[in-house]
């Protein structure tokens, strides 16, 4: 198979899966209301986030903008805007990567370029876990 027609491929499967994503994605949203510029979500209420790979997507219910909640592995966590930092279309996670279904811009996950055309990381939230199993997320300002 020669390389562009292999690339053509990878492109449009990647596409396929990002389209179907979006009716999934929407049924995971949680709606969240930040108290003193902070989301607070137990991990005993959301085992999604314990296991490998896992994610969940908040929607503030202040300003309805999203967060993406994802596990790392060894405990650890990001909060991500799932908000595309090429032209503002909604990416989807993926495995381990989150996709843009508009351009086909790529981010692992913690919101690192994989591939453009978007250049910048998605936006990041501060997020911590508790001694109790609980996670908090700084929402008033992301970095």
């Amino acid at each position: 198979m020669d390389p562009d027609r292999r690339a053509f491929i990878g492109v449009a499967a990647g596409l396929a899966v990002t389209a179907v994503l979006p009716s999934c994605a929407s049924i995971a949203v949680l709606p969240v209301m930040p108290s003193d510029g902070m989301v607070r979500l137990s991990l005993s209420s959301h085992p999604r986030l314990l296991e490998p790979g896992g994610h969940v997507r908040l929607r503030r219910t202040d300003d309805g903008a999203q967060i993406d909640v994802l596990a790392l592995g060894g405990g650890a966590f990001a909060a991500l805007s799932p908000i595309c930092t090429h032209r503002g279309c909604t990416v989807n996670v993926a495995g381990a990567h989150l996709l843009c279904p508009c351009h086909g811009s790529a981010y692992d996950r913690e919101g690192r370029v994989l591939r453009g055309p978007a250049e910048r990381a998605l936006r990041r939230f501060q997020i911590s876990a508790t001694p109790e199993g609980e996670l908090v997320i700084r929402v008033e300002e992301g970095r």
